[in-house]
């Protein structure tokens, strides 16, 4: 009988390994050489076997980086009540952040319009990196009133959850009031921190959430990995009174809620 090509039988030796949990979603694969070394054959036919892996959905590449496994899209419902940390445990996976950056700064003019404040008034930044069973999934970057807030800075770092930290201070309960949903593409910045491709797809949501009284605690924006959720919104729990551009909010994608 005719024998599999060399680069084949790779390839169905590292899909299975990928199968069997031997390298998850997030993983770096080992390099072309490590490869070449295990398997007894040239870089050629190692980067034929992983140019098939790719083309089966099953890694990409990253310039300088490596080439990394996919995770199958985590489905994240947008509604009235959306948590990050939900929705990721409901796929099986742990929620978990990197905080790039958290300052308090003067609000410009749309911030400010969106939280209900004077322009130039303080708000909290909290910027990271959003990650399902530890991988990325989101850049998110958070506006907060931190004078109604205050104190709210040293709650998040404590605290790592939006949820939490916002019942301390006595929001029991937000909504989302408006989402604004487009697409990107993702810069160089946004690349590494996210394992992509400078220029892939990203999924840009835009949103506000408001506590029980209605006034604005948090503005969000957050740029999901195109290829690593997919976005249901439903339509029950969405209608709602403002919709403005500058209406953002991570619905969880912030960081862990």
């Amino acid at each position: 009988m005719p024998r599999s090509p060399v680069w084949q039988t790779i390839a169905t030796t590292l899909e299975d390994e990928i199968a069997r949990g031997h390298y998850r979603a997030g993983d770096k694969l080992p390099t072309e050489a490590e490869l070449a070394t295990r398997f007894a054959v040239n870089r050629h036919t190692v980067r034929h076997a992983l140019s098939a892996l790719a083309e089966r959905g099953l890694t990409h590449s990253r310039r300088g980086a490596g080439v990394f496994v996919r995770a199958a899209p985590l489905d994240y419902p947008i509604g009235g009540h959306t948590r990050f940390s939900q929705n990721v445990r409901a796929s099986g996976r742990l929620p978990d952040r990197r905080t790039l950056r958290m300052e308090i700064r003067p609000a410009d003019a749309a911030e400010a319009e969106a939280l209900q404040l004077a322009t130039g008034a303080p708000v909290l930044v909290h910027e990271g990196i959003s990650l399902a069973g530890g991988a990325p999934v989101a850049h998110f970057i958070s506006y907060f009133p931190i004078t109604r807030l205050p104190g709210l800075d040293a709650t998040l770092r404590e605290t790592r959850s939006v949820t939490e930290a916002l019942r301390r201070h006595g929001i029991a309960d937000y909504t989302r009031a408006s989402t604004r949903l487009t697409a990107e593409a993702a810069s160089a910045t946004q690349a590494r921190h996210l394992n992509l491709r400078e220029g892939e797809p990203l999924l840009r949501s835009v949103a506000l959430n408001l506590g029980p009284d209605g006034i604005p605690v948090e503005q969000g924006h957050t740029w999901f990995a195109g290829d690593r959720v997919a976005l249901t919104v439903s339509h029950e729990e969405t209608a709602a009174p403002r919709s403005t551009d500058a209406a953002p909010r991570h619905a969880g994608d912030t960081d862990i809620r």
